[in-house]
């Protein structure tokens, strides 16, 4: 992978981006995705942000052997602390981390959002406490998609700013736009994760002193799986 070929999941990404779009690409790496977007021309201007110096250092040369240091800002900083407010972000993209840890990303930065950008967000796991924290902020989700790239399947959650909104608990757990949608990824991410939550309900079966809460739960997973794939 680089800025001429995105990996299929930073592909996937870069088509939810806005053209015109002002981005900030929080956990930039090697700058691959902003880059992309500027030499394709679908923005003209991005941040690229690195908490840690080696991809911080690489994001940097990405974007001088592009040439492209008039367009991207690079910056050494953690989470949204990248993004200042001359910089008028209108859509910011989160990738490749935890979704507990996107979630805490953008909470812990909450001041440094003006209310209006478009996020883009592809967690690894973690996608129900992400999309809670979504609705509890007032975003709709106004994309999902999963998709199966290398043995590994990975979700993509695009909010916008909307007032209140409510998602039942089965909508946080699955996302309420792949509900609808069905896809066939979607459907074998889920078939797969049936046989593993079975396999783990058997475990703790067999095992001693394993919390009733945590069987509860397990279970209650197991039963909305087997219905949604009913």
């Amino acid at each position: 992978m680089n800025e001429q070929t995105l990996s299929m999941r930073l592909e996937r990404v870069a088509a939810y981006v806005p053209a015109g779009a002002r981005l900030a690409d929080i956990g930039s790496d090697h700058g691959y995705l902003p880059v992309a977007l500027v030499k394709r021309g679908v923005i003209s201007t991005a941040v690229a942000g690195e908490v840690a110096l080696t991809p911080y250092h690489a994001a940097q040369r990405t974007v001088r052997d592009n040439g492209l240091e008039q367009q991207i800002t690079v910056r050494l900083a953690s989470g949204l602390a990248a993004i200042e407010s001359q910089d008028a972000i209108t859509a910011i993209t989160l990738c490749g981390m935890g979704g507990e840890t996107v979630r805490d990303i953008l909470e812990q930065d909450q001041a440094r959002l003006n209310g209006q950008e478009l996020l883009i967000l592809q967690p690894n796991g973690g996608e129900q406490p992400l999309r809670l924290w979504l609705m509890t902020q007032g975003y709709r989700i106004v994309a999902e998609q999963v998709l199966h790239e290398n043995r590994f399947f990975y979700e993509i959650i695009v909010a916008e700013p909307s007032g209140p909104v409510t998602y039942s608990d089965r909508e946080l757990y699955f996302g309420p736009l792949q509900m609808q949608l069905r896809s066939a990824d979607f459907l074998l991410k889920w078939q797969r994760m049936l046989r593993l939550k079975q396999r783990t309900l058997a475990q703790f079966a067999r095992a001693q002193a394993v919390p009733e809460q945590k069987v509860q739960e397990l279970t209650r997973q197991i039963q909305w799986i087997t219905e949604l794939l009913a």
